[in-house]
This record gives C-alpha cells, sequence and structure tokens, in this order.
C-alpha cells in the first residue's frame, strides 16, 4: 500500500479544489471518517433525500482527488455491496473509475427513494 499523502498535502489538494471550508479544515481525518460516518448510514438505511446523497458522494470524489483512496477500502467494499442497479450513474465524478456514483443502496427509503423516483432512476 502506497502511503497517504501528508494533512498538508490532502488540505492544500482540499483548498484548490475550492471545497468548504470545514472540510478543508478537517483534512484526511475528517475526509476519511465523514465517509465511514455515510457508509454506515447507507447500510442502516439512509435517513436524507437525493440531493444529501449526491453531497454525500462528493466527500468519496474528494477522498480520491487527495490520494486517500487506501484509507477507505474496506468502507468502500461494505458502499459496494450495498449498490444496486450499478449500470447507472447517478451522479458525476471527476475520479476515473468512480464506482460510488454508479447504483444506489439496494435499501432506498423515504426521502431518497422519492428523489430516485422523481429523476426517473428507479
Amino acid at each position: 500500500m502506497a502511503p497517504l499523502p501528508s494533512d498538508d498535502a490532502v488540505r492544500h489538494a482540499l483548498r484548490q479544489r475550492g471545497a468548504a471550508e470545514h472540510l478543508v479544515r478537517g483534512g484526511a481525518p475528517g475526509l476519511i471518517a465523514r465517509w465511514r460516518r455515510f457508509v454506515a448510514e447507507v447500510e442502516a438505511g439512509y435517513p436524507f433525500g437525493l440531493e444529501d446523497y449526491r453531497n454525500d458522494l462528493d466527500i468519496r470524489t474528494l477522498i480520491g482527488l487527495a490520494g486517500l483512496d487506501s484509507a477507505v477500502e474496506a468502507e468502500d467494499a461494505h458502499f459496494r455491496e450495498k449498490l444496486t442497479d450499478t449500470g447507472r450513474a447517478i451522479w458525476s465524478s471527476d475520479v476515473p473509475g468512480a464506482f460510488w456514483v454508479l447504483g444506489y443502496p439496494a435499501n432506498a427509503s423515504g426521502d431518497l427513494l422519492s428523489g430516485l423516483r422523481a429523476e426517473g432512476l428507479f
């Protein structure tokens, strides 16, 4: 496994990307913690709508752009297991091969399911 970039390098990359200041302040630990929390929410039944879901997917894009992929391999594996309809993009990413924007949680319900239906994605 390649070494992770320094937190200063991650913060610099986030600033260059125009990320929100709270994400820059959180640096690598903050991004990783947010992705872990999101994956846990998806496993339990994502409680928010499609716009929030897409914002959370952007966290994973920032992780990829910051060179932190190896820090979230276990979470990525769990997330992949929860997705269905993975041939359909429901969001976009600047990261080549961004699996996280393909499909949606198999257990989608509530506001997320309503949003997916409203956009013809379910």
